[in-house]
This record gives structure tokens, C-alpha cells and sequence, in this order.
């Protein structure tokens, strides 16, 4: 299992200097589902405890701690988690209007 190569604060001041607008702490609750959704953002995240399944265009990828990913705005995609909490540092990269 990879491990998480840096803290919050690192991942924060990286994301930011890369040019993203926000950086949050999600956490989820086992076995959670979230139904294909889309959002008016692009993100960057990084899974820094428990696991989830994320599915794009059909294919499903297993997460677990370490391991990363990106969504463009309005990439659709669905989410689930497994049977421990999950948590997730995320970074937005809000578009302007």
C-alpha cells in the first residue's frame, strides 16, 4: 500500500502554489455511495486513509492511501467507499466566469 508522502499543510501549500483556489479535508462514512455527479470545479486529490472506488467513463479504479487522482470540471464520475471511514485531501481549481 502506498503511503501519504506528505502532511496536509505540504499538500496545501503545494496545491495553492500550483495554482488551485481551495484545498479541503473530505471525509466520508463506510459505505457511502454517491451517484455519478458532476462538478463546476476541477480537482486534484490525494487518499490519505480508508479506500473508495472511483468510476470515470465506465471504468472503475480502487483507491487506498497514496494513491491519487484528478477530474476535470464536469467530468462526470460516481464515488464508494469501503467499509471503514474514508478521507480524502482535495484540491478545487474554481473556473472564472
Amino acid at each position: 500500500m502506498p503511503a501519504v508522502p506528505l502532511s496536509f499543510e505540504q499538500f496545501q501549500a503545494q496545491s495553492l502554489a500550483g495554482g488551485f483556489d481551495e484545498v479541503l479535508l473530505r471525509e466520508w462514512a463506510p459505505g457511502q455511495v454517491v451517484p455519478e455527479h458532476r462538478h463546476d470545479f476541477g480537482v486534484s486529490a490525494i487518499v490519505v486513509q480508508g479506500e473508495m472506488w472511483l468510476t470515470c467513463e465506465g471504468q472503475e479504479r480502487r483507491l487506498v492511501p497514496g494513491d491519487t487522482f484528478t477530474l476535470y470540471r464536469n467530468e462526470p464520475h460516481a464515488e464508494r467507499y469501503g467499509a471503514q471511514d474514508a478521507t480524502y485531501w482535495v484540491a478545487r481549481r474554481i473556473p472564472a466566469d
